[in-house]
């Protein structure tokens, strides 16, 4: 409540983009106090239940609700997002060079529509300064991936030197990775997503993560690929066949789309992606295709439009193993990951599942 009745009202007053920094500001402040971090989880932690965990990956999930890449760029307020009760998070997108993005302003809110526009165009510190952050962080205490991205002067050709580059200053920092090529606002990206481009940078991508585990004489760190939710189905089909040929352990469906259709707030005119409500159905139709396409063996993190306990079951249900907030999150606040954890149980409990592993994919059997 006290988000709704008291930080939201001030923060939406606010330019998105300066509440969005001072958010990430506050968060990383609160938890660099003695007890910080005691007092975040008290607030906002949410009790673990055997009912939701689940191990992927070799990594342990408490709970399958993650905050999507975006929020926390720079892995700034890692320490402060893992006491709100998320299962896992991801940082970036990060590129090697740092970057300004795109010109300001870049974020907009929809909130009749319950939406956000962004065209912040991997807005970043780059690889070495986030290194930095995660090495000041310590030990994890959720998992924690870093989503990566090329630079948006390094040409298409060029790309997978820019991901491998990522990988290799941040491969010890993160417990996974996510190959981000379905962003909207870096030209040309989302080019990256079809046919032999994206075989070479997969190919690449797992190259680097083989040579890293080598050298870091680690067992090897889970890499997904983070797709768009504006493939037609024949796309759709070559992207999923090449990631699951690849050896990519997993898919994120879906990142921001380009669609219009519904909205009614005027900033719906501004270019960029569109995340929040207006998603919730089309990422679950993709992440039903993409569990169909991989026959369910390929675990999926399911993102878009989650703002209620049974938005996100409808994910898991289509095949989603675990799901991500991010809209959502800015709209109803941090309470929002207890009560999700909390229908998510009763959802789980009502359809007579002991596990959520067998609610994951129950649509399509």
């Amino acid at each position: 409540m006290l988000y709704k009745k008291l930080a939201k009202p001030i923060l939406f007053r606010m330019d998105p983009e300066k509440a969005h920094h001072l958010t990430i500001d506050g968060l990383s402040a609160v938890v660099s106090f003695p007890g910080g971090k005691q007092l975040l989880k008290s607030m906002y932690g949410v009790p673990n239940s055997p009912l939701l965990a689940q191990q992927l990956w070799g990594l342990q999930f408490a709970n399958p609700i993650g905050l999507a890449a975006g929020l926390d760029k720079n892995a700034k307020a890692v320490k402060g997002f893992s006491q709100l009760g998320f299962g896992f998070m991801e940082v970036g997108t990060i590129t090697p060079k740092p970057q300004p993005g795109n010109e300001l302003p870049r974020l907009f809110r929809l909130p009749e529509d319950k939406a956000l526009i962004n065209r912040m165009g991997f807005n970043n510190v780059g690889t070495n300064a986030m290194a930095n952050n995660l090495m000041k962080t310590g030990k994890h205490d959720i998992p924690v991936a870093i989503n990566i991205g090329k630079n948006k002067t390094t040409p298409n050709e060029q790309a997978e030197e820019d991901y491998r580059a990522c990988i290799r200053e941040l491969y010890t920092y993160g417990d996974f990775f996510v190959v981000n090529i379905s962003s909207p606002n870096t030209p040309d990206l989302r080019n990256l997503q079809h046919g032999n481009d994206l075989k070479r940078l997969l190919d690449a991508v797992t190259t680097e993560m083989q040579l890293q585990e080598k050298k870091n004489g680690h067992s090897g760190k889970p890499v997904l690929v983070k797709i768009a939710p504006d493939l037609t189905d024949e796309e759709l089909e070559l992207t999923v066949h090449t990631i699951k040929d690849s050896g990519i352990s997993g898919i994120i469906a879906t990142n921001t789309t380009l669609s219009r259709q519904g909205l009614v707030h005027p900033n719906r005119e501004q270019a960029g992606g569109l995340s929040g409500k207006p998603l919730t159905q089309r990422t679950t139709e993709v992440i039903r295709r993409v569990y169909q396409l991989t026959e369910g063996k390929l675990p999926i993190i399911g993102s878009g439009g989650i703002f209620t306990a049974q938005d996100a079951y409808d994910k898991i249900r289509a095949g989603a193993s675990l799901v991500e907030v991010y809209t959502g999150f800015i709209y109803e606040g941090p309470g929002m990951l207890a009560s999700l954890n909390k229908g998510l149980q009763d959802l789980l409990r009502r359809d007579g599942y002991t596990h959520i592993s067998q609610a994951i994919g129950a649509d399509q059997h």
